[in-house]
């Protein structure tokens, strides 16, 4: 067989050169488009433990906005902890805590509720609050719930052809409600970059906007707070400009203003988690509460303690939420 020449070599190791360098050029265009969208599709959320046991889960912008929304329904309704682990473990099984516009039959949504099985129309299953709280609903009329293995509770509920997929879930949930409900402080973070493929308005109004769509016109205006003879009023939440930034001082409700018996510290971490998992869909660049602050763009996206911690200031830090937005 005759050896190729030199000029079909040449033209081989060219090919082969080009080929390699259109690779190498995809593969930068995918890293910076996960950069810059904060890679929708992969991890951009952790959630840890706030135990010795270095329990982690990892999960998706998207993923992190809908829990959080799950678990603001819930503690809206006085739901215990407990409940709010249950629905985010029926959502990461039947959804994947995505808000899907499809699923078995006519099933859709966070919790793939069917419109014909008396759920509610398909334009009330796909907003993630109704869905939630449909499902709140349903949950506490099962007798003893709280004390019932996850996966039974849950399957009361949805009525699944898989009443023990649920299980498998359960430590994520309970890492997720932790954390979401403000039970287990400075536990979730999120890279935080924005999310360019977002249809979602971002700035301090729309910081407003999501509040009241998952925690209602309380987050914005605590009512019933009480106010001793050697306190001050509770402050309405501002927004101020600060180098270029913007900012939502969101206030911390005390006494009566604190949802249905829950600590000051427990709605401020929830407040303050709620803010990182939105941070991607909302341009929040900044978060702090309690002596500890958030920031977008960190390698390790960590919660570092401030100025204010260990201090007389860290009970000032208390007060109230801050959240810096980047519009």
């Amino acid at each position: 067989m005759p050896e190729p020449s030199p000029t079909l070599k040449r033209r081989g190791r060219l090919f082969r050169a080009g080929a390699a360098f259109f690779v190498l050029l995809a593969l930068a265009g995918y890293l910076v488009v996960q950069y810059v969208t904060g890679g929708t599709g992969k991890p951009g959320c952790k959630v840890v433990s706030g135990k010795a046991d270095q329990e982690a889960y990892e999960f998706t912008p998207e993923q992190a906005v809908n829990a959080a929304t799950i678990a603001a329904v819930g503690t809206g309704r006085g739901m215990p902890e407990r409940a709010v682990a249950i629905a985010l473990a029926t959502s990461i099984q039947e959804s994947g805590l995505r808000n899907i516009r499809h699923g078995d039959r006519d099933s859709l949504g966070l919790f793939q509720q069917r419109p014909s099985q008396g759920w509610g129309t398909k334009k009330q299953i796909l907003d993630p609050t109704y869905a939630a709280g449909i499902f709140y609903e349903h949950l506490t009329k099962v007798k003893g719930y709280t004390k019932l293995p996850l996966t039974v509770a849950a399957q009361r509920v949805q009525r699944s052809g898989f009443p023990e997929a649920y299980a498998k879930h359960e430590p994520d949930a309970v890492l997720l409600a932790a954390a979401l409900t403000g039970n287990s402080p400075a536990t979730l973070t999120c890279q935080g970059r924005v999310d360019a493929t977002t249809t979602q308005a971002a700035g301090p109004d729309a910081v407003r906007a999501a509040l009241v769509r998952d925690f209602g016109r309380d987050a914005l205006q605590p009512a019933g707070a009480e106010v001793s003879a050697g306190s001050k009023p509770t402050p309405s939440p501002t927004v101020s400009t600060q180098a270029g930034s913007r900012t939502v001082t969101l206030p911390v409700p005390v006494g009566k203003g604190v949802a249905k018996g829950r600590s000051v510290r427990q709605r401020g971490w929830q407040l303050a988690h709620w803010a990182v998992a939105n941070s991607s869909a909302l341009h929040i660049e900044r978060v702090s509460y309690g002596g500890r602050e958030w920031t977008a763009g960190n390698t390790d996206s960590q919660w570092r303690t401030t100025g204010a911690q260990g201090t007389s200031g860290a009970e000032k830090d208390a007060d109230a939420v801050r959240i810096v937005t980047g519009q």
